[in-house]
């Protein structure tokens, strides 16, 4: 399967921001973990912190033969309505997750505006949170 990889604002600094909550390696190293555990798949990566760089690649995804999403949205999973509403017309397996608990924080990042429209989320399992969205994007593009 093509399964594009999103990570938002931040996330280009793992291993430095943190790392008792986001672990100590960097968003390479993360790449790389998942193309040995998910090799059976074809696997784009791709991170901005620009909003409306993320929108323009959600939107690639309609059209460019992406199979499946897996996306870390960061801090805009709580406030990005745009971000929404661009992951809202997709109708391939889409999957949001999180390294962190976001429901172990802050009250605001308790609440993901982006989730709404995702098949589910995945959150606080670190790294593995994203093997997990891998797995789910298979049974559910198996279920369809």
């Amino acid at each position: 399967m093509n399964i594009l990889i999103i990570n938002g604002p931040n996330l280009n600094l793992l291993g430095k921001r943190n790392p008792g909550m986001y672990g100590t390696g960097n968003l390479a190293e993360l790449e790389n973990y998942l193309k040995a555990e998910c090799s059976d798949h074809s696997l784009e990566f791709y991170q901005s912190n620009v909003e409306g760089e993320l929108i323009n690649k959600v939107q690639s995804a309609l059209t460019d033969g992406t199979e499946g999403l897996v996306i870390n949205p960061g801090g805009y999973s709580h406030t990005s309505v745009a971000l929404r509403d661009a992951l809202e017309p997709l109708e391939i397996p889409k999957v949001e997750v999180h390294i962190s608990n976001i429901h172990a924080r802050e009250e605001f990042r308790e609440k993901s505006i982006t989730g709404s429209v995702m098949n589910g989320i995945i959150t606080g399992l670190g790294k593995y949170s994203y093997v997990l969205g891998i797995q789910a994007i298979e049974k559910l593009s198996a279920d369809h």
